[in-house]
């Protein structure tokens, strides 16, 4: 294996998994799920069909105990409600701090666990999707480019040098994510963004929300909502 891949089923990281077998082809390349706790099992579901799809192997981890004690809505632990309203709106009430949706830090536990998984697999290089969307104003402090920076450093360091990340779109937005899995002809239509878990997507949720907007940034239809249309999701 060359590379492995934080995937969870969603825009972003299925547009890196796409990037990585363009670069090093499929046999090369592990895709690596989570199962954190979260409210429902949609976007895990999402990133089996996808690895099919593409012909990856494709590991799942369960960190859930990790976020136990966690108040963060997204988690089946939480009391809290998932917030309908734009990452922008959900940071006037913030004080600076992330939004309710942020799972203390995330990918910092991800990218550490992925690279143990790694290693030991021989991979050189893991790929996750975090965006400037996701770390403007501080939302998702664990997307942004000073994060990815130190993550990588610590990774590279503690590895004996021999693994290192990539984070493709750290600089770029959702709408610039989606041009590049548009180029390289990436399955939406198969993807799951929202953070409900119902039969369809909720389209008022901060991910919905941000995901509507990039496809529209791109003058198509998200091709998951087609699906929808047609009662395939």
């Amino acid at each position: 294996m060359k590379a492995l891949v934080l995937f969870s089923g969603g825009v972003d990281s299925t547009t890196c998994l796409a990037l990585a077998i363009d670069k090093y082809g499929a046999d090369e390349v592990l895709a690596l799920s989570v199962y954190y706790g979260q409210t429902h099992k949609k976007e895990l579901e999402a990133a089996k069909k996808i690895a099919e799809y593409y012909g990856v192997k494709h590991k799942q981890l369960d960190l859930a105990l990790i976020f136990a004690d966690s108040t963060c809505s997204l988690l089946e632990s939480s009391s809290e409600n998932i917030p309908e309203e734009s990452y922008a709106e959900q940071l006037a009430h913030t004080n600076g701090k992330p939004v309710s949706t942020y799972v203390p830090f995330r990918n910092g536990l991800f990218l550490s666990s992925a690279a143990s998984i790694a290693l030991s697999n021989g991979c050189e290089i893991i790929y996750y999707g975090a965006h400037s969307d996701d770390a403007a104003g501080n939302a998702y402090p664990d997307c942004s480019d000073e994060f990815n920076e130190a993550i990588n450093r610590a990774i590279y360091l503690g590895s004996g040098n021999q693994l290192h990340i990539e984070a493709p779109f750290v600089k770029l937005n959702k709408a610039q994510v989606v041009k590049k899995g548009l180029e390289l002809c990436v399955p939406y239509e198969l993807t799951w963004s929202c953070y409900e878990g119902k039969e369809t997507p909720c389209g008022v949720c901060g991910t919905c929300r941000d995901r509507a907007a990039a496809f529209e940034a791109n003058g198509v239809d998200d091709p998951a909502m087609k699906n929808i249309d047609k009662g395939v999701l």
